[in-house]
């Protein structure tokens, strides 16, 4: 007070009367340099143990009894528990959000100075760098793991030493809640990287969140037949407004809303033309994936059953279609050590009832070597059949323009494919192809796009 002007009515004397817990600190606010408020807490290190530990340690510290690093460890950790809870505005989400970090497996990484820190298996070093501290997962924008940079989708194991690169203000990016792209793993990060964007501008949550839907929705080929206010009804947002914010600081995927939305016009039949197949299966339940209604069977020398555990392949035969096997079956290793493994396919047990959807893409590309071979790859990386592809490269221009047939089982696997498509070296563009352009629905959840 001697230093910079105090601000009235923001003094607390809690030394001479303490709380009912027994805490004791004093609490002032100033106006500190550059006319900001400064606030300060002044108590002994007795004060700051009762304070930080409870009530529980000055009876064991009064007792005279040793340190007890577990159980300091667990009572830090109940208190990281009540700080994360701040972080989580929804009581249902906190919960689900404590499942899903203290249910799953664990690795155990160290700080530059030695520090284990105990971490979801799986953690990146973004969510190193948010269980440091929540303002160096905001800075984050680099990470050394045992000396080496690396990316910061790189899944960390047991042992890492993980050294972390900050900048000196700024952000997290919105990527990182994208789970298709793999930055960050524990919940307890994405919550406070949310928490960021819902604190930021909220005219730029929404210009963005309305970006972002606009264009997955032209991937989509459905930009023109959409009215907002029916999707954001969807989603129990009473406002569009409301609705793109949502999306915006990421409470929402603006992938998966398109997917959700392209779901609710298919089940309209605003599609009526587009075909739906359903994938091959025997009498015996076999599902084979991508070889349309070619004829099935099951082997003779191995017979495998469903309620069999042991995993089953398939091999094309010359004229009766394919035979089902066990992986383990002698005729199976056999033709596998002579080399005829192209003649095998994947199949597994299946209800009768799984749906498979044709779906066509167009990519448009800068031409180079290597470009269908890439886009095949990610498909096939997919697990999605690629049925049917077309390709013209226009000499004049590089203008490569690539048809494709893909066989899909739900929309959130479109979405997911277009994206990585789009993601790869030249790709200008990729959409999908309909038969019918959405034009303004008749129906009134659906309408013209705000």
């Amino acid at each position: 007070h001697s230093l910079w002007k105090p601000i009235p009515g923001q003094f607390d004397d809690f030394i001479a009367t303490p709380k009912d817990n027994m805490y004791q600190s004093l609490h002032t606010a100033v106006v500190g340099p550059q006319g900001k408020t400064v606030e300060a807490q002044i108590r002994t290190r007795e004060m700051h143990r009762r304070a930080e530990l409870g009530i529980a340690s000055h009876w064991r510290y009064k007792e005279g009894m040793r340190r007890d690093a577990a159980f300091e460890n667990k009572v830090a950790w109940l208190r990281s528990l009540m700080d994360w809870r701040t972080d989580v505005d929804d009581a249902r989400e906190f919960v689900d959000t404590i499942k899903s970090d203290l249910l799953d497996d664990r690795v155990y990484v160290f700080s530059p100075k030695g520090k284990v820190l105990d971490l979801p298996a799986g953690s990146t070093p973004i969510d190193f760098a948010y269980y440091i501290h929540t303002e160096v997962g905001h800075r984050c924008r680099g990470s050394r793991v045992n000396g080496h940079l690396v990316p910061l989708t790189t899944k960390l194991k047991s042992g890492d030493q993980v050294e972390i690169i900050t900048a000196k203000r700024g952000g997290p990016s919105r990527d990182w809640l994208r789970p298709d792209l793999g930055y960050v793993r524990s919940a307890r990060s994405k919550q406070k990287i949310r928490r960021w964007f819902r604190q930021q501008n909220r005219e730029e949550n929404i210009t963005f969140g309305r970006e972002q839907l606009r264009r997955e929705l032209k991937r989509l080929n459905l930009a023109d037949g959409i009215r907002m206010q029916d999707i954001a009804h969807l989603y129990d947002y009473k406002n569009v407004d409301d609705f793109f914010a949502a999306i915006g600081f990421g409470d929402l995927n603006s992938q998966r809303v398109a997917a959700r939305i392209l779901q609710e016009l298919r089940s309209q039949e605003v599609f009526p033309d587009e075909e739906e197949t359903y994938v091959a299966v025997t009498p015996e339940g076999i599902r084979v994936k991508g070889v349309g209604d070619l004829l099935t069977q099951l082997a003779q020398c191995c017979k495998p059953e469903p309620d069999d555990p042991s995993p089953i392949v398939g091999y094309v035969t010359r004229g009766r279609g394919v035979t089902i096997h066990k992986w383990d079956c002698p005729n199976i290793l056999i033709r596998t050590s002579k080399g005829e493994v192209e003649r095998l396919i994947e199949v597994d047990w299946g209800t009768g009832q799984d749906r498979i959807y044709p779906v066509v893409i167009k990519v448009r590309a800068w031409d180079r070597d290597g470009l269908l071979r890439d886009i095949a790859t990610v498909i096939a990386e997919e697990g999605i059949n690629m049925r049917e592809v077309n390709s013209v490269s226009v000499q004049k221009t590089n203008l490569a323009t690539l048809t494709a047939t893909l066989e899909i089982t739900n929309f959130n696997q479109l979405v997911s494919i277009l994206d990585k498509i789009e993601r790869l070296p030249n790709v200008i563009e990729v959409n999908r192809e309909a038969s019918h352009r959405i034009t303004p629905a008749p129906s009134p959840r659906l309408q013209e796009l705000d």
